[in-house]
């Protein structure tokens, strides 16, 4: 499509996603759907989503597309055919057909992949070979290329943090895996990645980490997640004397978001401190989902902590400012990096001050002493310090709040992309400077070579 063309409609952005949050409310997909909704809010843009679906969902006979209760712009594109290990596609004739089928008619000018989990790298080289004058840029949520660990950079024995990838630290962790076959997989992932023109990060500290992984730095931009604001929630109303000594836990409900640090350290805090009146209030579900030591080590944790904790399970995105209002402190234990929790802005939005972890992006996004606390990560001991000197602190509260800044939305989360989506398109055309001047896409030939040698030389 020629620049002519383009100027005669809107520039069509089409965000590409592992899922969809009807089926899935994790943070990547929920933001870059709030990104979808705000770049069609946008002057002159218009934006469309594809997103991943599997089991349970059933498949369609004859097609791997489907429509979303009959939304327009939203569609549903099945696969269920992985490799995890390699983050790969097994299905490449079935992409052909149905995957790059759609996004061929429906002549996008910037493709945007939030992940691809399920999806496969694959699907990068497609849209490059199929498109090959569209840009294509990617947006890193956590580290699951770097890490075969779940993406979450922790070391299999005792979950202590990893602090930097290579083959033969991933083979530490995984013996029964060659350090080879970690090579290859390294050497794979990052022969699609190079095909991008350019990646986006909510985080400086995810950047850092992919920029020593041997990506390049210039390559990069930071964006802020954005929000979709509908309410915001006032403080919690005290009675006379009162303390703001709720605290609230959002999220999945696993080892590694640190929930068996957390409970622990609440049923630990003295009794004179605790007082009555206090309560740790955890919304979060896929208890059944984690190892049953992990099951069995939460529900005896929280049968010790008895009525200091209330477990209230699973929530919508809609109910969250409901469940917020009855919230003084959040508290996001995870004893992984974590990148850019949604939570800490829907936090911040709504006024509440966090406790956090003093790693990673939470300690990238929470200012110790200026809008929340640290605690030293995974320390038990630390954690009981910190909600002591909160229960112990009356004014401590209002000093936080008073200096949360708050975070951006979805239409100034579009505005920012759509200025990097500009850039590209401006230096695609030759009206202009792209971002960055050296971000040159792969040609169709030299992908088609890698991606025939990867497929006949399997890890």
């Amino acid at each position: 499509m020629t620049g002519m063309e383009i100027a005669k409609r809107d520039k069509r952005v089409l965000i590409v996603s592992h899922g969809h949050p009807t089926f899935s409310l994790g943070g990547g997909e929920v933001a870059s759907y709030n990104l979808f909704n705000g770049i069609h809010d946008l002057p002159g843009w218009e934006s469309f989503y594809l997103a991943r679906v599997g089991p349970p969902v059933n498949r369609h006979k004859d097609s791997a597309l489907m429509s979303l209760r009959q939304k327009e712009r939203e569609i549903l594109y099945y696969a269920n055919d992985y490799d995890h290990f390699r983050c790969s596609n097994r299905n490449l004739a079935g992409l052909q057909q149905d995957f790059v089928r759609y996004v061929v008619d429906l002549q996008p000018d910037v493709i945007n992949f939030h992940h691809y989990i399920g999806l496969g790298v694959e699907t990068i080289f497609a849209l490059k070979q199929a498109l090959p004058r569209v840009p294509i840029v990617i947006t890193f949520h956590e580290y699951l290329s770097i890490c075969h660990h779940h993406g979450q950079m922790v070391k299999t024995s005792r979950n202590t943090l990893c602090y930097r990838s290579s083959p033969a630290e991933c083979t530490n962790c995984f013996p029964h895996i060659p350090e080879s076959q970690f090579f290859k997989r390294e050497a794979f992932l990052k022969t699609f990645f190079e095909m991008a023109d350019f990646y986006i990060s909510p985080s400086e500290f995810l950047i850092d980490r992919y920029v020593d992984w041997g990506l390049p730095r210039e390559k990069f931009r930071m964006i802020e997640n954005g929000l979709t604001v509908e309410e915001i929630v006032p403080p919690r109303p005290l009675p006379k004397g009162g303390r703001r000594n709720r605290f609230g836990f959002f999220g999945q409900v696993s080892e590694f978001k640190g929930l068996h640090v957390l409970v622990e350290a609440v049923s630990r805090v003295s009794d004179k401190d605790w007082g009555d009146d206090s309560a740790l209030m955890i919304f979060g579900g896929n208890l059944e989902k984690q190892p049953e030591a992990f099951q069995k080590k939460f529900n005896e944790l929280t049968e010790k902590a008895g009525n200091r904790v209330r477990f209230y399970g699973s929530y919508r995105s809609a109910e969250l400012p409901s469940l917020m209002k009855d919230v003084d402190w959040l508290i996001i234990p995870s004893i992984w990096w974590e990148n850019s929790p949604v939570v800490i802005q829907e936090a911040f939005l709504h006024g509440r001050p966090i406790i956090a972890s003093n790693i990673g992006g939470m300690a990238e996004k929470v200012t110790h002493n200026v809008d929340g606390i640290h605690f030293r990560n995974a320390s038990v001991e630390d954690l009981i310090d910190r909600l002591t000197d909160v229960l112990r602190t009356p004014d401590l509260w209002d000093r936080l709040r008073a200096r949360i800044k708050r975070p951006i939305d979805r239409q100034e989360c579009a505005r920012r992309h759509t200025e990097i989506f500009n850039a590209l398109l401006a230096g695609a055309s030759g009206q202009g400077t792209p971002l960055p001047a050296n971000a040159a896409p792969a040609t169709a030939g030299q992908g088609t070579q890698v991606l025939d040698r990867a497929v006949a030389q399997p890890l």
